[in-house]
């Protein structure tokens, strides 16, 4: 449709030209509509160019935008895994200490009941073996009496006795021991006696029998076994002890440190979760910020390849209507030249009556000079003008001088035809030139302005992004000044509640240890008191109040420490979480503000590039308006002077023509 619509234009132009002018005029709108269609192309192809160059910009720049949130996706998926994975261990580790504790508190518990056993068996036997310690002392020393008197039935009887047992039971008859000691010694005796050789039931009497020491050399061999049966029995009880504190002691550390663990377990899992949520929810902000950078450059993709569709089929139909034009203005001017001619002579050719003259002045210098000034005169040339001057000129001296001014009139003729001739060269050298240079200028213009336009944005985008880190940085900044203020505030505030603990703490110590040695000496006071039942009823007023004193004092002293716990491990939890948040924020502020310094360098560098570039830009431009003052501005056109010099050169020829 464009194309019928020129050439319906072009239709128009020429009928109105077959009436007002020559053919030429026809062949000139069209150049004029080739021309529009050239610059049609060439402007359509430099906004391909900048529409090429925006595509490429843009992808690029989506490009890295969709990088950097992959990247950001992975490493918060990353975060994510790793927490997920932290806090299923720290889970695990919960469960195992929790269990460890209850199969320690367990053991601990077991422990102490076999331990209360065993002190309540040892218990029983030392009070057995000092007994019978005891008894064999006693025993020994009534023998030893006994043996100081001289003589006696009952040592008699004693000495006579075949055994330990024997002598126990004459003892006895002979009332010189209890009946409650002699059955212990026996006991003792038949326990010994089960310890080494034999039968308890029926001791050897060789064994027992009275030689060289009597009877009281083997009661204290007995005394000095039962003496060895009490220290080995305190000191199984003493190893048994020690191996029992040593049992509880390492039972309630494992607990301590299990218990410490397992809160310390508790804390890291609540920080996991905690930074995981944070995670999933960056993770959820990153995710849709990607999609739509994902969609928008599938958008800028089909938009950029539906421009370039559009491109190419315009460009196809533009080179289509520009063939067109071309095979239609060469068909014209190959079919019209003879019309052409036609026209010529009808308009600048000499009229019949000079023509006349012409073919009737063949050989007449005069008559050659006067077709030049007809032919000056319609064409209206200076240059022509002139030279009919001195053709005349010619002619006149030669008629003075009875020369024929034929050779002088030729001459003339022939320089002017060839002056022409070199200036319709020297023309066309020059319209070539300004054709080539003015291209390549306007080429060069608008590579340097795409150029400059293209660093222009690019430098805009790096000063955008790079203001917009900068105050990402300030701000930054102010967070963490505000954060250590915060944290300086804390410091403060947590040793001031340290220090009131400390002088509290020491205060309700120094408080319970006074009550506690007041209710020590009342309690002493009232039981040293022979007539503390007359004063019951004051004492126990008097003990009462410092006993409630103390209770006051204990539950403070419980009430504050705990607060303190509370309250350091709130400070500790809190500090730990603003060291997180601190270390974040300060590389956030090293990784922005390298970023910004790279972009403030590339814009310096692409500054200069642009401004070097815009210096040529200018070069060019003031090139290109040397170029148009010298090729452009003029009142004739290159086609005007073109058509002028040949119609000159012809009429010159004609002239000569006459000149025969």
């Amino acid at each position: 449709m464009q194309m019928v619509g020129r050439f319906l234009l072009l239709l128009g132009a020429a009928q109105a030209a077959s009436v007002a002018a020559p053919i030429g005029k026809v062949l000139e709108l069209m150049s004029k509509m080739e021309a529009t269609i050239v610059k049609e192309t060439e402007e359509a192809a430099k906004l391909k160019a900048e529409k090429d160059n925006w595509c490429k910009d843009t992808a690029v720049n989506l490009g890295f935008e969709i990088q950097t949130g992959t990247n950001d996706v992975a490493e918060l998926e990353a975060k994510i895994a790793k927490e997920t994975a932290a806090i299923n261990s720290l889970t695990e580790k919960v469960e195992e200490l929790a269990g460890q504790i209850a199969k320690d508190e367990k053991d601990l518990a077991a422990a102490v009941k076999i331990r209360a056993e065993e002190v309540g068996d040892f218990e029983e036997e030392e009070k057995e073996l000092v007994a019978t310690i005891d008894t064999l002392q006693r025993a020994i020393g009534v023998l030893e009496r006994e043996l100081a008197k001289s003589g006696g039935a009952a040592l008699v009887q004693v000495q006579s006795a075949g055994s330990v047992v024997q002598a126990l039971e004459v003892m006895v008859k002979a009332a010189m021991f209890s009946q409650v000691d002699a059955s212990r010694l026996t006991a003792f005796v038949q326990s010994t006696h089960q310890s080494g050789d034999g039968d308890a039931g029926a001791p050897d009497a060789a064994v027992y029998e009275s030689k060289s020491g009597s009877i009281v050399d083997v009661l204290e061999d007995l005394l000095d076994k039962a003496q060895s049966s009490l220290s080995d029995a305190r000191a199984k009880e003493g190893k048994a002890q020690h191996a029992f504190e040593l049992l509880k002691q390492s039972l309630n550390d494992s607990i301590a440190f299990g218990t410490k663990d397992m809160e310390a377990a508790k804390t890291s899992m609540a920080k996991a979760r905690e930074t995981k949520s944070a995670a999933e929810g960056s993770l959820a902000d990153v995710s849709k910020d990607l999609a739509e950078d994902k969609a928008m450059l599938e958008d800028v993709k089909k938009d950029c390849a539906s421009y370039v569709e559009e491109y190419d089929a315009s460009a196809k139909s533009r080179a289509e209507e520009l063939a067109a034009v071309r095979k239609a203005k060469a068909i014209i001017e190959e079919t019209t030249e003879g019309a052409a001619a036609i026209a010529l002579s009808q308009t600048s050719a000499p009229s019949f009556l000079q023509v006349r003259r012409v073919r009737s002045a063949a050989h007449d210098p005069a008559g050659a000079v006067r077709f030049v000034r007809e032919l000056a005169r319609s064409r209206r040339s200076p240059a022509l003008a002139q030279l009919v001057s001195h053709l005349a000129s010619a002619v006149r001296l030669g008629a003075r001088d009875g020369e024929d001014p034929f050779e002088k009139v030729s001459g003339l003729i022939k320089e002017m035809i060839a002056k022409l001739e070199k200036e319709g060269s020297e023309d066309a050298e020059q319209k070539a030139y300004c054709d080539k240079e003015m291209k390549d200028a306007e080429a060069k213009k608008a590579e340097k302005s795409d150029t400059v336009s293209v660093l222009t944005t690019k430098i805009d985008q790096m000063a955008a992004n790079s203001a917009k880190l900068k105050d990402s940085v300030v701000t930054l900044e102010k967070e963490l000044a505000e954060l250590a203020s915060t944290q300086s505030a804390m410091d403060k505030m947590r040793k001031e509640e340290g220090d009131l603990f400390a002088e509290q703490d020491k205060s309700l110590k120094e408080g319970i240890t006074g009550v506690e040695a007041a209710l020590k000496i009342l309690k002493e006071y009232r039981t040293e008191d022979t007539a503390h039942d007359a004063k019951d009823g004051a004492a126990g007023g008097i003990i009462r109040l410092p006993a409630v004193c103390l209770s006051d004092f204990t539950k403070s002293l419980a009430d504050i420490t705990a607060a303190e716990d509370s309250a350091q491990s709130d400070y500790e939890a809190t500090t730990q979480d603003n060291k997180e948040v601190k270390v974040a924020k300060e590389q956030s502020v090293k990784y922005q503000t390298k970023e910004a310094a790279e972009l403030d360098k590339a814009i310096s560098e692409a500054s200069a590039e642009r401004a070097t570039t815009q210096s040529e830009l200018d070069a060019v431009l003031e090139y290109l308006e040397k170029l148009e003052d010298m090729c452009i501005a003029k009142p004739e056109t290159y086609a005007a002077r073109a058509e002028r010099r040949t119609a000159e050169i012809e009429g010159l020829r004609k002239a000569l023509e006459i000149l025969g």
